[in-house]
C-alpha cells in the first residue's frame, strides 16, 4: 500500500475531488455510451471521514478512467440502513457499500472475527492486522457470499455511553438497556457483560436515547458527537471493547461489469482512499474529543478492564468451535 504523508493527502484530496467535479463530468459527455456512475452507500454524514474518502476514490477512478467510470456517493442514509443497503448490495442493486464488519458478519463469516471484543491490543495493532498478509485474506474471501472486499477503513475503538450513571465496573452496567448493532455478536457481547442489548438500526439511536426507550449505546468518539448522541448520553466510558474497522465492498455483479483493468483501477484507488480515510479520522477523533468534553461529559477513562475480558470467555468458546475462526483469532494475537 503506498504510503502518503499529511500534506500530500491534503493537497491530492483537493486535485482528485475537483476532477471529479470536473473531468468525470466532461468525460462523461465525451464517452457517454461507456461511462458509469456506481452507486456507492453510506449511512454517516456528508462530511464524514468515510463519505470524503468514497468521493476522493471516486476522484481517482475518474482521472484514471479518462471519465469513464466515477461513484456516485450517497451519504446520510439516503439508500437505507446498512442492514438494508448490505442485502441491497448483496444482489447488485447497490454497486459499492461502506459498513461496519459486525453487521456484514451475518454474510462473511470472517468478518465476525475482527468484530471479537477485546481482540485488538491497540489501534495500531489492528492497522498492522489489517494493512499486511491477513488482511488481504480477508478481502479475499468475500467473494462466495456477492461481494468483493476492497478496503478496510478505520472507525477507532467503540466504548459504552449512557444516561443514567457512570459506568466505572463490570457491575454498573448491570440492567441498563443499550443499543448495538444488529448483530448476534453484539448482542451476546452486551448481554455478557450484565446489560440488556437493544437493536435498534443507527438512524433510530438518537431518538431512542431522548425517549429513554434506551439507557445508552456504544460507538466512537466521532460517531458519538456527529450524531448528537452526547447531548443524551452523558456519562462516556473508555472500554474500547472493539476496535472492528469499516469495510468497503462491491458487488460481485458490479466487479464482474468491469474489465481486469478497470478492477485493478478500482483496487488500487480504494487502497489509497484507505490512507486518505485514516488522515481525516485521526483529526475528526480528536475534534469529537474536544467537543464532547467541552459541552460537560464525564469521561471515565480508567476502569478495571480485566472483568470485561473475563465475560468474553463465552463467546470466544462459541465462536472457537469454528476452526477457521479460531485459526483466524490465533494468527492475529501472534501480529506483534
Amino acid at each position: 500500500m503506498p504510503v502518503l504523508n499529511r500534506a500530500e493527502l491534503s493537497r491530492t484530496g483537493v486535485i482528485f475531488v475537483a476532477l471529479l467535479l470536473a473531468t468525470w463530468t466532461i468525460g462523461v459527455g465525451a464517452t457517454s455510451a461507456a461511462a458509469r456512475a456506481f452507486r456507492a452507500a453510506d449511512t454517516q454524514t456528508e462530511d464524514y471521514p468515510t463519505v470524503q474518502a468514497l468521493r476522493y476514490m471516486g476522484a481517482l477512478i475518474a482521472e484514471r478512467t479518462g471519465g469513464r467510470h466515477g461513484i456516485k456517493v450517497f451519504h446520510s442514509r439516503q439508500l437505507g440502513e446498512e442492514k438494508e443497503t448490505i442485502e441491497q448490495t448483496r444482489v447488485g442493486a447497490i454497486d459499492l457499500n461502506r459498513t461496519n464488519v459486525a453487521l456484514i458478519g451475518n454474510f462473511v463469516p470472517a468478518m465476525n472475527v475482527l468484530a471479537m471484543p477485546f481482540l485488538f491490543r491497540s489501534i495500531e495493532h489492528m492497522q498492522k492486522v489489517l494493512d499486511g498478509p491477513i488482511g488481504k485474506d480477508i478481502l479475499g474471501s468475500f467473494e462466495p457470499y456477492g461481494f468483493v472486499g476492497l478496503a478496510f477503513y478505520d472507525s477507532g475503538a467503540r466504548s459504552i455511553y449512557n444516561n443514567v450513571r457512570p459506568v466505572k465496573s463490570i457491575a454498573d452496567l448491570k440492567g441498563l438497556r443499550i443499543r448495538v448493532q444488529q448483530s448476534e455478536l453484539m448482542s451476546d457481547m452486551i448481554r455478557a457483560l450484565g446489560a440488556e442489548p437493544v437493536e435498534l438500526p443507527y438512524g433510530q439511536v438518537l431518538t431512542g436515547l431522548a425517549t429513554h426507550l434506551i439507557d445508552g449505546a456504544e460507538n466512537n468518539w466521532p460517531s458519538f458527537v456527529t450524531t448528537d448522541h452526547y447531548k443524551h448520553a452523558v456519562y462516556y466510558t473508555l472500554t474500547e471493547h472493539t476496535m472492528s474497522p469499516e469495510v468497503l465492498v462491491i458487488s460481485l455483479k458490479a466487479w464482474r461489469s468491469l474489465s481486469v483493468e478497470d478492477q485493478t483501477i478500482f483496487k488500487e484507488a480504494a487502497a489509497r482512499s484507505s490512507l486518505y480515510m485514516r488522515e481525516k479520522w485521526r483529526d475528526l477523533e480528536e475534534q469529537s474529543q474536544r467537543e464532547a468534553q467541552a459541552a460537560g461529559i464525564s469521561v471515565i477513562k480508567t476502569i478495571d478492564r480485566k472483568p470485561f475480558e473475563d465475560a468474553m470467555a463465552p463467546i470466544y468458546a462459541k465462536v472457537a468451535q469454528d476452526p477457521a475462526a479460531a485459526a483466524l483469532i490465533e494468527r492475529i494475537r501472534k501480529v506483534e
